[in-house]
């Protein structure tokens, strides 16, 4: 089975096993009937990836490479906070009317800042200091700015990722407040592979280690059947990740990665999303 098959798998056992119930506490989340989505969690999650050894996607179930590639580029590469620039209907229930999710995600990325080599956002920030500084312990981009989080229709999730070169490695923290477990871990480790695959290319370096860090890992009261159902599947061995030889940044898109051989066991129900 996958490198990524087998984190997720020992992941869920662990918060289904040793995990705590919410259930005594007021929960924000609601599903579509307006019944509390109650969370069976685990604190404290970490994950590693060496993605020199294989692309760490899931064959349990299907993730859906080009979609999620079209959310990161969303994020980091268009830098917009506007679900028309996205061909996804994911983000739709934090939308307002035109479209906006306030100041979330990529528009804290795409606000330039003064620093003493230039003024950057904190994107060309990361690829300037790849190439110039690659020994810097300080290349971060984070999106949980305090002074927004009131227009914010939606805190941040996976909120920062710090950059760390060693050798000719470029390797990856992605730290997250928060992940269900069901509908997007698998989903976000993705999507950070293929975001420091990119910044790698940029700056001539290796793409190495993902380590994906979870303050709360969790899985919602009724994923819990589909997750059990999940975890019982066929596995499959990882595919082989295709990637163009582009190494402009900007460049990237959702079609300059492609599966070969991707073997899966398609998800028979749809998934209920808390809101």
């Amino acid at each position: 089975m996958s490198m990524a098959d087998e984190i997720f798998i020992r992941n869920c056992r662990d918060i289904l096993e040793n995990g705590v119930w919410d259930t005594d506490k007021e929960v924000r989340p609601r599903w579509e009937d307006g019944t509390p989505a109650h969370t069976i969690k685990k604190f404290g999650q970490v994950s590693r990836y060496d993605l020199r050894e294989e692309f760490p996607i899931l064959t349990v179930r299907r993730t859906y490479l080009k979609s999620a590639i079209d959310e990161i580029l969303w994020i980091w590469q268009k830098k917009s906070n506007n679900i028309r620039d996205l061909s996804s209907h994911i983000w739709d229930s934090w939308a307002d009317e035109s479209g906006s999710i306030g100041k979330a995600y990529g528009y804290q990325l795409g606000i330039k800042y003064d620093f003493s080599e230039g003024k950057f956002d904190q994107v060309d920030k990361v690829l300037y200091d790849l190439k110039h500084a690659p020994a810097s312990r300080r290349i971060i981009a984070h999106m949980y700015n305090v002074a927004d989080l009131k227009d914010m229709h939606l805190y941040p999730c996976a909120y920062s990722m710090t950059f760390n070169v060693t050798g000719n490695t470029l390797n990856g923290i992605l730290n997250q407040r928060s992940q269900d477990m069901l509908a997007a871990s698998n989903w976000n480790v993705v999507q950070y592979s293929i975001l420091l695959m990119m910044f790698a290319r940029a700056a001539g370096l290796e793409a190495g280690e993902l380590v994906h860090v979870v303050a709360d890992a969790h899985i919602y009261d009724r994923h819990v059947p589909i997750v059990e159902r999940i975890l019982e599947n066929p596995r499959y061995p990882a595919p082989v990740l295709e990637v163009e030889n582009i190494s402009d940044f900007y460049a990237f898109t959702k079609d300059s990665f492609r599966l070969i051989d991707y073997k899966y066991t398609d998800l028979q129900e749809k998934i209920p999303i808390a809101v």
